[in-house]
């Protein structure tokens, strides 16, 4: 692998940062370029089949928004048959009221019988004789079916115009014998649906009913309703949506088709071929000219950039000499932005230095006071343990699990850097070096972030607390409980300050005895704590529970204080 890399490293000879970057641009341009010739070959070929699809889209939109107007139709369709009128057999209020309210729309209605007589049409003054119908198919189609049934495209009889039916068949009995309201619809109306304005120059778009009928064209060759159209167009229609090749008069054309949903039409649009490629060829000449505009910039941008490049490494060189020799250094400005991160970074460490030198010394000069106050009250803890006890192995037992207690506090006074821990964690934490758990414990008080002293002090008068009542008190029975409380005093006048009142209340444990003598717990408990915190403490033997209370200033507890 390193032969490798030596061999690879030698490819690279020593040059100046400004024609390594001019041999960037030149490599990243070229596969550029040759990129983007590989990009107009690839053009060229999908133009075809880019073309296909957009055919076959706008075939599809234009069939979506026929199935819109159909969709409309169908419901003007329901509410005329169920309109109250012709529940009723007043046909004559049917004919006033339906006439009024299509009269601003291209729509028609009629009601027509099994055979195709009309029995009712709104194109027609009421009572005028009517023809039979154009389409009485349409009728007998939508009674056969049971549903709505959407007709080809008819000359009309009484419109004599191109029409197309929307049939809905009617069940109830009527007086008249009426079979079927159906909702008459001029093809002319429908050609805005082909959006010829949208199509290009020399296409053109129809809608097809399901005899290959022209209902409408739009476009350039704009076919008139009712014309067929040619069989291989029919025979090159496969699936609802897709597009077709055909040529025509030596030229080839594209038709995109799409079927009308539920529907029995389909909307088609189609067109020269070549009419679309003049824009591909501008754009194949709008991307050589800029991929060549592109590589100059590239390059003039390369050289500027280099020549700003140079001098910021160059001045940054001057700096890490300077402090090389010890100089404190002003960062550099220079015209790249990580070559300023760079100088503020160097400056910033000349400063640093002088800093560390000073903060090494205090670390070591607190390191000493943090074990003095240690050994002082190890020291302490071993002295008044040695006198309650001639027996070796209690007092290595005594000794090891306050020591215990002793080094979990200073372990998390050390994590937290000795700024402190909460006051509750440290109750949690004493209080599992002895009982193993904190389940029958529960504890009341305001979040306090308490200093290394405090921590230290009230680790030993927790472990003799905790340890005293797992032998004797609360702790030492199934059922016993014990409550850990503190509040804040406010003070009553201005000139005092603020106290903290700390509770040690246990519950339901063996009754409670005053002891006879004062060993070591008692000494800490109630003398170490009221001299470490400048404060009061109070115990109450009360024979439901001991009942441990301390009073103090709150400055003494608080993180930030004087250790």
């Amino acid at each position: 692998m390193n032969r490798v890399g030596r061999l690879f490293a030698g490819l690279f000879p020593t040059a100046s940062i400004g024609s390594y970057l001019a041999a960037m641009a030149v490599l990243a341009t070229v596969p550029v370029l040759a990129f983007v010739a590989f990009l107009l070959l690839q053009l060229e070929r999908s133009q075809f089949q880019t073309m296909r699809t957009d055919v076959a889209d706008d075939a599809q939109a234009i069939s979506r928004a026929v199935e819109r107007k159909i969709a409309d139709m169908e419901t003007t369709l329901a509410l005329v048959a169920n309109s109250v009128e012709l529940q009723q057999g007043d046909l004559q209020a049917f004919h006033a009221r339906v006439g009024e309210s299509l009269k601003e729309s291209s729509l028609y209605v009629m009601l027509a019988r099994r055979d195709g007589v009309q029995v009712l049409n709104t194109r027609m003054p009421w009572g005028a004789t009517l023809k039979p119908m154009a389409n009485p198919d349409s009728v007998m189609a939508a009674l056969r079916s049971g549903n709505v049934e959407l007709s080809g495209v008819f000359f009309g009889a009484t419109s004599e115009r191109w029409v197309v039916n929307l049939t809905m068949p009617v069940t109830a009995r009527t007086s008249d014998g009426i079979n079927a309201v159906v909702l008459t619809q001029d093809a002319a109306s429908l050609a805005s649906l082909a959006a010829g304005e949208a199509l290009p120059s020399g296409w053109s778009s129809a809608l097809v009913d399901g005899d290959g009928r022209i209902v409408v064209s739009n476009g350039a060759e704009n076919k008139p309703s009712g014309t067929e159209i040619e069989q291989s167009w029919l025979d090159l229609m496969y699936g609802s949506n897709n597009s077709a090749v055909f040529y025509q008069n030596g030229r080839q054309y594209l038709m995109g088709y799409a079927k009308v949903a539920d529907w029995p039409w389909r909307a088609l649009v189609w067109g020269p071929v070549d009419s679309l490629k003049g824009s591909f060829i501008t754009l194949w000449q709008s991307l050589l000219i800029g991929s060549l505009v592109l590589m100059t910039l590239l390059l003039g941008i390369v050289l500027v950039a280099a020549h700003h490049l140079r001098s910021a490494i160059r001045r940054i060189a001057c700096m890490a000499e300077r402090i090389g020799h010890g100089e404190i250094v002003s960062p550099e400005r220079t015209k790249i932005l990580e070559a300023n991160q760079v100088a503020v970074a160097l400056s910033n460490a000349s400063f640093d230095r002088a800093e560390a030198e000073e903060r090494i010394h205090f670390i070591l000069q607190e390191l000493v006071h943090r074990t003095k106050n240690i050994l002082s009250l190890v020291q302490a803890m071993m002295r008044q343990l040695a006198r309650g006890t001639d027996d070796v192995e209690e007092f290595q037992r005594a000794v090891s699990g306050r020591l215990a207690g002793l080094a979990q506090s200073i372990e998390a006074l050390a994590k937290q850097q000795w700024g402190g821990i909460p006051l509750a964690s440290l109750v949690d934490l004493q209080l599992t070096t002895v009982t193993g758990s904190v389940d029958r414990i529960h504890r009341r008080g305001p979040d306090l972030l308490v200093n290394a002293n405090a921590v230290q002090n009230l680790g030993l008068v927790f472990h003799e607390l905790a340890t005293n009542s797992v032998k004797y008190g609360a702790l030492s029975v199934l059922e016993g409980r014990l409550r850990i409380e503190w509040e804040v005093l406010e003070p009553e006048t201005q000139e005092e300050d603020p106290r903290l009142r700390l509770q040690w209340i246990e519950q339901y444990g063996p009754p409670v005895t005053k002891p006879t003598r004062r060993g070591f717990g008692s000494t800490v408990i109630e003398r170490h704590a009221a001299s470490a915190f400048a404060g009061d403490v109070t115990i109450d033997f009360d024979p439901a529970g001991l009942r441990w209370t301390l009073v103090a200033p709150l400055s003494s507890f608080l993180a930030g204080s004087t250790d």
